[in-house]
């Protein structure tokens, strides 16, 4: 069966600002030794699975030049602009009915633009794997990250223990973002997988699922997609966005669809999901720091310094990260990294809205 892959490409990535802005988030910047944005990282990753006029993407209508220049290869047809963001399963809906319009049938890969996989030849086998599982009956299928820590920053998944197909398993629930004695006790359960929010099924088979637990944003991706390619594509696309409640595909679809099934993945998976991931996935020196720029530190240990011109000078700082942009520079312990966006929260309140 036909593959093909839509790359979610419409998030605000306000846990690297100051970086990441609304003009140019995350999974538009370069975070990696190799220069390339986490958004061309995720096209490439894919390339020997799906061919380039079969990948899709869904971004804000805001960011289709900054797509357009990022990957000039792709079909301008294949990129796919939200008037509004309403969350995962409207997105997902959209580039579903575009697919059908090509092809009636095939397989969707739902990837999110802004991860990074270090192992891409076993991301690769683990994603063939599950295509072949979406393939057969109405299955909806999941990777899940095998964790390695009690970590409360991601969703989980539940599995049986007993493998169904192939390397598959049957998953038993979906559960939210857990407390740290909760994330101890999965953990120590080895019955959970952290939820990556990569998924893969049939056009027709998340179609159907749409139908029957999101009746109303069904009913207007149909309309949608019935006026693709007509004289009033944009505007059924806007009154119809622009009425869609905000819906994850997890909660909407996923929480209570049958045959769902999960791939345990160990490819160096890596949410990048602030400032912390960048001392994980750059090369740090004897010191444990991660240095951009132009920097100079003393006494300086596991410190983050991201620089964008000006000289930096560190002395005496330890488990700290620096970012400086044209505009802003941001100072934080690495503690406090998750209230980064707490920054961004007392700018709008301010109306500072030139640093957003």
């Amino acid at each position: 069966m036909k593959k093909t892959a839509l790359i979610m490409a419409g998030g605000r990535g306000e846990r690297f600002w100051p970086r990441s802005r609304q003009n140019k988030p995350k999974q538009f910047l370069s975070l990696t030794d190799d220069g390339k944005t986490m958004l061309q990282l995720t096209v490439d990753r894919i390339l020997p699975l799906v061919d380039i006029g079969d990948i899709f993407v869904v971004t804000n209508r805001g960011y289709r030049e900054l797509v357009r220049d990022q990957l000039p290869e792709l079909p301008e047809e294949n990129i796919l602009c939200e008037p509004v963001g309403k969350n995962t399963a409207p997105c997902i809906g959209l580039g579903a009915v575009h697919i059908a319009k090509k092809y009636q049938d095939a397989i969707m890969i739902v990837l999110p633009s802004d991860h990074l996989v270090k192992h891409a030849s076993l991301f690769l086998n683990t994603l063939s794997d599950a295509c072949e599982v979406a393939e057969q009956g109405n299955n909806l299928v999941t990777l899940g990250i095998a964790p390695n820590c009690p970590e409360t920053g991601y969703g989980y998944i539940k599995f049986r223990s007993e493998k169904i197909l192939g390397r598959a398993f049957a998953v038993e629930r979906f559960v939210e973002k857990p407390d740290r004695e909760t994330a101890k006790a999965y953990l120590a359960s080895e019955q959970y997988l952290w939820n990556s929010g990569m998924f893969i099924w049939k056009i027709s088979t998340i179609l159907e699922n749409l139908s029957d637990y999101l009746p109303e944003i069904y009913a207007g991706l149909c309309r949608i997609g019935e006026s693709i390619g007509t004289p009033v594509e944009k505007q059924v696309l806007e009154s119809e966005f622009q009425a869609f409640k905000a819906e994850s595909i997890d909660y909407g679809v996923m929480e209570k669809a049958k045959n769902i099934y999960i791939l345990s993945g160990a490819f160096g998976w890596d949410d990048v999901g602030s400032w912390l991931a960048v001392s994980r996935i750059k090369r740090s020196n004897e010191l444990g720091n991660v240095v951009d720029g132009n920097v100079i530190t003393v006494d300086t240990k596991n410190t983050t310094i991201q620089g964008s011109g000006k000289l930096i000078a560190a002395v005496g700082l330890e488990n700290m990260i620096v970012v400086d942009s044209e505009d802003a520079l941001l100072i934080c312990e690495k503690d406090h990294a998750g209230d980064i966006k707490k920054v961004i929260e007392g700018l709008k309140s301010c109306n500072r809205t030139e640093y957003l």
